[in-house]
């Protein structure tokens, strides 16, 4: 990423490289939005599916949209919900016409469309929106992915046309090819040409070869225009938003710091805390000396420990300090690129995280593709 600065016609703008925490129903599980702006979380994602279906657009717009509905005045971006229908329910199948689907409720035949996704969101006010695309795992091979990328081109086409707030919401398209060169690069060109405010390199973090998963984000951001947010989206991991900010990415998201937390495990620049192990029953340290999150200030790893055995408020302080780790990690990046030091953070920042020097052959040949050489 050159860092850009992302602004939205409602709420107040962020530079990037940033990463958005998922907040599946309207926040983060176990944490407020009161407690994410005092953490100064800029942006957090909502989940489509799941708020269309509990408590509902209609609820939602009543109560003057999602922002207000979670008392959150910061940027939300929501996703189209047609993940969801993949990866949560039985029976999914993906028609010209929209996502068929089985209702968990009664069983009964639904549909997606990308009309329906775009009225789900307007409700919502949401400030970046996702297009439906038609979801591929990305090992499939063959004439299904070409069918999924031509068709989530079409399907922006719809959704560019049903969206009704375009002055006020960011629709952003969805880039997707599986691990084609050709297909994704057909996909950039169809999509670039319908000038979204944004888009999303989609179809990864799926169990690919990690030499795939960097190759093709490479060709994706050397295609992508360099003053529209690059979204790379499922990617949560530190050594990931490193690399794939060299790689020239923008945005992330990730279910990963928060679940992670609630198996009591820490995000520190050596790597993990598993906070739940005996040896820190006498630990009293805080999670990171360096840290300046209210867990890290207030309480000591021994104390976290206990209450990760016994009360759920251990899961709390824990989600509250990888939330804190990823936006300070995001925000280093962010201060190195400004200052032109970005290759040296690097450095340093693989150097603490792998001691032994054995780094990843894969980081070690992404960032060689952008003259970052990681010394041995």
């Amino acid at each position: 990423s050159s860092g850009i600065n992302a602004e939205w016609p409602l709420r107040p703008g962020f530079h990037t490289p940033i990463f958005m925490h998922v907040g599946t129903q309207g926040t983060i599980k176990g944490v407020t939005t009161r407690q994410l702006n005092d953490l100064g979380v800029p942006i957090i994602l909502g989940n489509t599916y799941h708020l269309g279906h509990r408590p509902g657009p209609d609820v939602v717009a009543a109560a003057g949209g999602l922002h207000s509905f979670m008392n959150w005045d910061k940027a939300i971006l929501t996703d189209s919900g047609g993940f969801q229908m993949v990866s949560l329910l039985k029976l999914a199948e993906f028609t010209e016409q929209g996502v068929k689907f089985q209702s968990p409720h009664d069983g009964s035949e639904m549909l997606l469309t990308p009309e329906h996704s775009m009225a789900i969101q307007n409700a919502l006010g949401s400030d970046v929106m996702m297009q439906l695309d038609d979801v591929i795992h990305v090992l499939v091979k063959g004439d299904r992915m070409l069918q999924g990328m031509e068709r989530s081109v079409r399907w922006l086409d719809r959704c560019q046309t049903a969206h009704k707030n375009p002055q006020t919401q960011n629709l952003f398209g969805i880039i997707q090819g599986g691990l084609d060169a050709d297909w994704r690069r057909q996909c950039l060109g169809e999509m670039i040409r319908r000038d979204c405010p944004g888009y999303a390199i989609g179809g990864l973090s799926g169990g690919e070869e990690k030499s795939d998963f960097w190759r093709t984000v490479s060709l994706c951001t050397d295609h992508l225009p360099t003053d529209k947010p690059r979204y790379l989206m499922g990617v949560g991991y530190q050594v990931e938003l490193v690399v794939c900010s060299a790689l020239g990415c923008d945005m992330y998201d990730c279910v990963f710091p928060t679940r992670t937390a609630r198996f009591g495990s820490a995000l520190v620049r050596t790597g993990q805390l598993q906070l739940k192990n005996k040896q820190y029953l006498t630990d009293l340290t805080p999670i990171d000396k360096d840290c300046t999150c209210m867990a890290c200030k207030t309480y000591s790893r021994s104390y976290i420990h206990t209450l990760l055995s016994e009360d759920t408020t251990g899961v709390v302080l824990v989600t509250i300090h990888n939330i804190a780790y990823q936006l300070r990690l995001m925000r280093d990046i962010r201060d190195a690129i400004r200052k032109d030091t970005f290759p040296a953070f690097i450095q340093e920042f693989f150097a603490t995280l792998f001691p032994n020097k054995e780094y990843p052959s894969w980081a070690v040949d992404a960032l060689k593709s952008v003259n970052v050489h990681l010394v041995r």
